[in-house]
């Protein structure tokens, strides 16, 4: 009998990966869209659209099938600019209360929520899925939007909901438009500013949404996983793209503070123009403080792998940007 998917944020870098897969395994996928964007790349994945908002319960009662085997609530703002908060706390928190909703009223038989490793916060010692978040009260509010978003799922766990949290690093690979990418196009241009300190954890876009689906199959009802990823430096992850495009690595990190400097200097620009700057204080903190993570639960409950070389997933992205013309081709 062929099972049937509900997937949001099916036109972004991760809920593509997860449609594709879901169709190569045979599974009908019903794919939300806003109503005021076309549904053509939905439909090219194989995808039957829908029209609703996260932020409209009523279009999400709708568009949610009844009895649908899974739910993959992948949408989320990932803005790191404070003008966007008000939106960003609709969408990442009252949206996800919204699909909960929508889904105990429609009797689906699992939630697989897409959170992040952002929801413990910034922590100063490597974190697995027992360590207490702190990101209640941080200040950086997607941190906080994707912490209580999973409160959400907890309060639809207690009224009956069978839900499993997926906590990603940084993901990597083809389809990437807006992450890892900017990074990528930087260094072709020969204009990164520099490369911030520290390190984090990355994996490949294709294992994450596997472990999406294998968290359907034999994920623990009300469980987080981790999916870490292999661990590198920033400056590791810059000359390994600066390698695999021909072009100058850099050579050194740039200082915490310079880098400070510049978070608050670029959002100043964006009173101009009306675009979320390059860097502001919520990127800095993120890039300078990153969360080191033990992804040994998903390896072992998931089947996660979490050892795609780096040098594999960056070239795969790489591969794609050139592909749709996003890179020089020199």
């Amino acid at each position: 009998m062929t099972r049937t998917a509900f997937v949001t944020g099916g036109t972004g870098f991760l809920g593509g990966h997860i449609i594709r897969q879901l169709k190569a395994a045979d599974w009908r996928v019903v794919a939300l869209h806003r109503p005021e964007t076309a549904p053509d790349a939905l439909l090219a994945l194989g995808a039957e659209p829908v029209a609703g908002r996260l932020d409209d319960a009523d279009s999400l009662v709708t568009a949610i099938p009844e009895m649908a085997d899974a739910v993959f609530h992948t949408a989320a703002n990932t803005s790191m600019w404070r003008r966007q908060n008000r939106q960003q706390t609709r969408d990442n928190v009252i949206g996800t209360r919204n699909m909960i909703d929508a889904s105990l009223r429609k009797n689906v038989g699992r939630f697989i929520h897409t959170s992040s490793i952002s929801a413990w916060g910034i922590q100063a010692a490597r974190i697995d899925e027992t360590t207490p978040s702190n990101a209640a009260g941080d200040w950086i509010n997607y941190n906080r939007t994707k912490y209580e978003a999973e409160q959400q799922v907890r309060a639809g766990i207690a009224q009956g909901l069978d839900a499993v949290i997926l906590n990603p690093c940084g993901i990597i690979g083809a389809g990437d438009k807006h992450n890892w990418s900017q990074m990528i196009h930087l260094i072709d241009q020969g204009k990164l500013p520099g490369v911030p300190p520290g390190s984090g954890n990355f994996c490949d876009v294709r294992e994450v949404a596997a472990a999406h689906l294998r968290a359907f199959e034999v994920g623990q009802r009300g469980a987080n996983y981790i999916l870490a990823g292999v661990e590198a430096s920033f400056l590791e992850l810059a000359r390994t793209i600066a390698h695999l495009l021909g072009r100058r690595a850099p050579r050194h990190a740039i200082p915490k503070a310079v880098l400070r400097i510049a978070g608050h200097v670029y959002p100043l620009l964006s009173l101009v123009t009306g675009r979320e700057p390059d860097l502001t204080p919520e990127k800095v903190a993120l890039v300078t403080n990153r969360v080191a993570a033990d992804g040994s639960r998903a390896v072992r409950e998931l089947g996660f792998n979490d050892q795609v070389p780096l040098e594999e997933m960056l070239g795969e992205c790489i591969d794609w940007m050139r592909s749709e013309g996003m890179l020089g081709r020199d």
